[in-house]
């Protein structure tokens, strides 16, 4: 009791210091979330967001291009993540003193609360020439009271800063892939495109942090620990089944072909192609929850639209190359490509994944 008298204490000792500090009177900084906790230096102000610089978060100590996080702002991934032309992500939470996400269920968007923070910076390592690593834009996602905001900060060149834009833009990336030099025209979204891929019944929402997604260990600073037993454990989420029917990683080989395919069409397809989404009119739910019953793969079920050529079915069971799916996905052509926006490039690996899946199933089309 006294050690948490202590730490209210302290609490408004400390904010009434900073609202001397150089930030604004109406700027906050975050009191702890569990009691004897320190204090997180997070700034949020919701009737100023987003900020012009993503300094101004204080998300991160130190050299802010090395993206150690502070305080309060816990690093996080997923089983399996979005392909964005080889990009690689660091993703992170943020949310304000006393409150906590809820569970809803295992496939939908943890319940974030008002003021929350999402945080995920595309990067590259082994970039060129010095096999460095190359920031390209950090994405935030902001709970308001009206609902979630998109705020986009592109890297300035010696990555001492990343600055908000609304537009779209286009950055040359050239990395190594072992010993080979890969080049690509990473194509950075406009505020409109990012809400594309995030309308669920045409309201902003996030599209990876579900339970489904997020079981799964993590290396943090102080050891290792089960995602969700450690937001719960930070005071960030309330509860959450012992049991949950989780996506995995469909990189793992050793796992089951079946659930590397489902889960790879859930986080790069079925922000489009599942119910409420900007492609819920076709024949398809790719969400992993769905991709149990054949039908809503689209296996032996004919297209209604986007016909590029002789494909008879959305997936031909047996046969990769007679199937929408696969055409689509190997595509780059950008009137025939899926989906439709967040690569330039063919995800060879995945490409692979998905022939093989096809060509393996017992069901084939007659």
């Amino acid at each position: 009791m006294k050690q948490y008298l202590l730490t209210i204490i302290l609490s408004a000792l400390y904010l009434s210091i900073t609202s001397c500090s150089d930030s604004s009177s109406d700027d906050y900084v975050a009191v702890p979330t569990v009691p004897g906790a320190p204090l997180s230096p997070v700034v949020m102000n919701l009737d100023s967001v987003p900020y012009t610089n993503l300094s101004k978060y204080n998300f991160f100590e130190g050299n802010i291009k090395e993206q150690q996080p502070v305080r309060g702002v816990l690093p996080y991934d997923l089983n399996s993540s979005l392909f964005s032309d080889y990009a690689q992500k660091k993703r992170f939470v943020w949310m304000p003193a006393g409150t906590k996400a809820s569970y809803t269920s295992d496939g939908e968007i943890l319940d974030f609360p008002i003021g929350a923070v999402l945080i995920k910076t595309f990067y590259y390592d082994n970039a060129y020439p010095a096999r460095t690593t190359d920031l390209v834009e950090t994405r935030v996602m902001i709970k308001k009271a009206t609902g979630w905001i998109f705020a986009n900060y592109v890297w300035n060149t010696d990555m001492t800063e990343a600055i908000l834009t609304t537009n779209s833009g286009t950055k040359v990336v050239k990395w190594y892939q072992g010993d080979y030099l890969r080049t690509v025209n990473y194509k950075i979204p406009s505020q409109a495109q990012c809400a594309s891929c995030h309308l669920l019944n045409n309201v902003n929402k996030p599209v990876g942090p579900k339970p489904q997604n997020l079981n799964k260990d993590y290396n943090y600073a102080d050891g290792t620990a089960n995602q969700l037993s450690k937001w719960i454990a930070m005071g960030y989420l309330n509860t959450a089944p012992a049991n949950i029917t989780s996506t995995v990683d469909w990189t793992n080989t050793s796992l089951s072909l079946n659930l590397r395919a489902r889960s790879y069409l859930d986080i790069n397809c079925a922000h489009c192609h599942s119910e409420g989404r900007y492609c819920s009119y076709t024949p398809m739910d790719l969400a992993f929850n769905q991709t149990n019953i054949n039908t809503n793969l689209g296996v032996c079920v004919e297209p209604q639209d986007f016909v590029s050529g002789d494909e008879q079915y959305i997936i031909a069971g047996g046969d990769a190359g007679a199937s929408l799916m696969f055409f689509k996905v190997k595509s780059t052509d950008p009137t025939e490509m899926m989906p439709l926006i967040g690569r330039t490039m063919i995800h060879r690996e995945g490409v692979a994944l998905l022939q093989e899946w096809i060509d393996n199933m017992d069901e084939t089309c007659q």
